[in-house]
């Protein structure tokens, strides 16, 4: 049975709007990407490291709640969990403030067991934080070692700008490592100073990586891939509530898609059809557009039991 393993941070979110907090759920880009494919019932694994404190306790029993394997998050005696705190507009997109202790990461854990045709899902800052990077890397390299198909999330926040030039190396060596890679436009424009898939595919990610997502906010979700195949997806229209997990929830719905139609280590190599491209990217605006009703980065258990493979 094929399995999906995640690596990324985990988070408190607390909500804001209109000034005033409106929830707390626990999340992470990575993390609410595993949780919505957890719910629909894919055999899950979650690699992270959590707080020794409430906060901690809360995110592994979340995991379990969901169905997901967490016997790879560790805690480490002296850390605190992260906090977000995310600020809703009128449109219900969010802005964001950190509150984490970077410089405390620290990756500990056993390589869970990889097969051929698993997934392994990774992106945002924690792929190519310095402090993690031999940890992250070196089970990157193991997964694919296994047969694993790589599905790499850029996701580079503004509030990482500065660092950009430190973690370059990094994220191309992602870039290369990944089987697919899915940025959107913010973070082409904040990493390559570029806002246009083409340009963007052919100046940055091509040579590296040849199947390349690119999504923009409410705009058609632009798809590039070998031999000059592209296509645009115009995005489901859905009474939005928060999208602070739409991105992250494509990527669940991605990977499910992926599981559902067969996609395997060979077809990858092979190349997709339009078909089964047209299948998978269903799939991801579905998740997307399900997880964008509500508050909880996830989709809902209802749409996840009515998904299960």
């Amino acid at each position: 049975m094929r399995k999906v393993i995640g690596i990324g941070e985990t988070v408190l979110d607390i909500i804001f709007k209109n000034g005033q907090p409106i929830g707390a759920v626990p999340g992470g880009s990575v993390f609410n990407g595993i949780i919505s494919l957890g719910r629909a019932g894919v055999n899950t694994t979650f690699i992270s490291e959590a707080g020794n404190d409430r906060v901690g306790d809360e995110i592994i029993s979340f995991l379990k709640e969901n169905g997901v394997n967490a016997d790879n998050v560790n805690i480490f005696p002296d850390s605190k969990s992260p906090i977000s705190l995310a600020f809703l507009d009128d449109n219900n997109d969010a802005d964001y403030i950190f509150y984490k202790d970077h410089p405390h990461d620290q990756l500990d854990f056993v390589y869970p067991d990889v097969q051929a045709d698993d997934i392994v899902m990774f992106g945002s800052y924690y792929a190519v934080n310095p402090v993690i990077r031999p940890q992250v890397m070196g089970f990157l390299d193991y997964a694919r070692s296994h047969g694993a198909i790589l599905y790499y999330d850029v996701n580079f926040r503004p509030s990482h700008r500065n660092d950009i030039m430190k973690v370059t190396p990094n994220i191309l060596e992602n870039l290369e490592m990944a089987d697919i890679v899915r940025g959107s436009y913010e973070d082409f424009t904040v990493m390559f100073k570029k806002d246009d898939p083409d340009r963007v595919y052919n100046a940055e990610i091509s040579f590296y990586c040849k199947k390349f997502i690119y999504t923009q906010g409410a705009q058609p979700v632009q798809l590039r891939a070998e031999g000059g195949f592209k296509k645009s997806y115009p995005v489901i229209v859905t009474d939005t509530v928060s999208t602070i997990g739409a991105g992250d929830n494509f990527n669940a719905g991605f990977v499910y898609g992926m599981m559902k139609y067969n996609i395997t280590r060979e077809v990858i190599e092979r190349g997709l059809t339009e078909e089964q491209w047209d299948n998978i990217m269903r799939c991801a605006q579905e998740f997307s557009a399900d997880c964008c009703k509500s508050i909880s980065n996830s989709i809902s258990k209802e749409f996840g039991e009515k998904m299960k493979l």
